[in-house]
């Protein structure tokens, strides 16, 4: 059985620590349609418990304070977590691209090998024919 070579995401993933995990699922879902269409839904449903349904006993009525309250410390976690995202996407970034570098400076090595090979072979297929000019100048001229 042949080991299957880990990507360098795979391996990147493997090393995420807790917060790391939690702050890509947070960035994940907070940044989605569904959450979006959740978020919504959700402030419909609190603008109609308390404007109609619960009109004579609501808990937060209209201008809905406590709702705002709410909002405005998803706001502030919502900034802090997509902080902690972008951070996090940035180290990706870096790691990624001194990857490529590595990578790259690899490749230039191997391609300076594989010309100095094709030089050896180029001089030896000139010696070859240095070769067989002088056989044959040797056999027209006897």
């Amino acid at each position: 059985m042949t080991e299957q070579k880990k990507t360098w995401h795979a391996e990147h993933k493997a090393g995420l620590s807790r917060g790391q995990r939690a702050a890509d699922v947070l960035r994940n879902g907070m940044g989605s349609w569904p959450f979006v269409g959740i978020f919504i839904a959700s402030m419909m449903v609190w603008a109609l418990l308390n404007s109609i349904v619960l009109a004579n006993n609501a808990w937060d009525p209209y201008p809905y304070i406590l709702l705002n309250l709410f909002l405005s410390m998803l706001a502030g976690l919502q900034g802090a977590i997509l902080l902690i995202a972008a951070k996090r996407q940035d180290a990706i970034a870096a790691a990624m691209a001194q990857h490529d570098y590595d990578t790259d400076v690899q490749a230039e090595d191997e391609i300076q090998k594989l010309t100095a090979i094709n030089n050896q072979q180029l001089e030896i297929l000139r010696e070859l024919r240095q070769l067989l000019a002088e056989r044959d100048g040797k056999a027209t001229a006897q």
